[in-house]
């Protein structure tokens, strides 16, 4: 018997801010345990929203499936050993680790664990991990790397220290002390790196990258390979996954809205994309009235067409199923 959680942006958390927003859903029993968010020193807040302490049982196989997102994933632990899998490509995982960096990804992927795993989750924007890692995030790009494999070795040796602290104040107390004297350390990101990549955040993804650089003074050739080399991602690729984000996150203000779903939903089309007017069945049996061409306009998709697509793509079910897991 195997428990698969289906996952967006946000991992374990339910819901984070800043470098991407969503929460975990559940599509069989949740498994045992406990999470602890702990907020990080004021001077961190720039650059980390939160760590997530976690404690978790799982007595069966645990197979979660975890969303792509423009952002970088740390898990530091002392627990249960898990494997991370991308569908695409063996050679992206990494399997046996209890502690890993996974880099931007532009695709779906997997983690597979059981017994009982213990640690600290946290979300990062792509140019704060590049100054906390010290190397550029193309090194990383779809790809899961065991922290031992790190240049220095230094999460390696944060890990240990984080298990032998007597509890989770300790632990986020000593992820202050050891990420502030890292950044204090690493270069500053080129500045017009640091503002081509807000100014694709405070736009959710929906500005012209051409618009960009021609604001930066970039050639498009130039501002794709820069991003590619320290984000990771092309900057198309990075506004839609921003805009993915945003749409993921959506989908939390609308767990609210529960009733009769007159046109099914946005994953019932008919050819050419069109939705099947009429349709009197709910999606995967849950009633939701939910208007999904709004959802989608809101989120700067051109139709719902549009957003379907990239569900299917970066988190592999349809918005519907996602919601209908609730």
């Amino acid at each position: 018997m195997t428990t698969t959680r289906l996952a967006r942006p946000g991992g374990r958390s339910g819901r984070a801010t800043g470098a991407s927003e969503g929460r975990a859903l559940l599509t069989a029993a949740a498994p045992i345990g406990e999470l602890v968010p702990g907020l990080p020193d004021v001077s961190l807040r720039p650059f980390v929203d939160r760590y997530l302490g976690y404690r978790e049982r799982a007595d069966v196989p645990l197979v979660r499936r975890e969303s792509a997102g423009v952002f970088v994933v740390l898990i530091l632990g002392w627990g249960a050993p898990l494997d991370v899998t991308d569908p695409r490509s063996a050679e992206r995982g990494v399997t046996a680790v209890d502690s890993f960096v996974a880099g931007t990804f532009d695709g779906w992927c997997t983690t597979r664990t059981v017994g009982v795993g213990e640690g600290v989750e946290l979300l990062l924007a792509p140019l704060t991990a590049r100054r906390l890692l010290g190397l550029p995030l193309g090194e990383l790009t779809n790809r899961a790397v065991g922290v031992g494999q790190l240049p220095g070795r230094w999460l390696d040796r944060l890990r240990g220290r984080l298990a032998e602290a007597p509890g989770w104040p300790e632990r986020f107390a000593l992820l202050d002390r050891v990420l502030s004297a890292r950044l204090a350390a690493s270069p500053q990101v080129d500045p017009r790196l640091d503002w081509a990549w807000r100014w694709l955040v405070a736009g959710g993804g929906r500005g012209s990258v051409g618009v960009l650089a021609d604001e930066l003074g970039w050639s498009r050739r130039h501002l794709a390979s820069r991003f590619r080399q320290e984000i990771g991602l092309p900057p198309k690729m990075a506004a839609r996954l921003l805009r993915f984000q945003r749409a993921s996150a959506a989908l939390t203000d609308l767990d609210a809205s529960v009733g009769p779903s007159p046109v099914g939903g946005p994953d019932r089309e008919a050819p050419g994309g069109a939705e099947r007017a009429g349709s009197t069945v709910p999606p995967l049996g849950v009633g939701r009235a939910v208007d999904w061409a709004a959802v989608a306009a809101g989120c700067g998709y051109y139709d719902q067409s549009h957003l379907i697509r990239d569900f299917r793509q970066f988190a592999g079910a349809t918005p519907a199923a996602l919601l209908a897991t609730w």
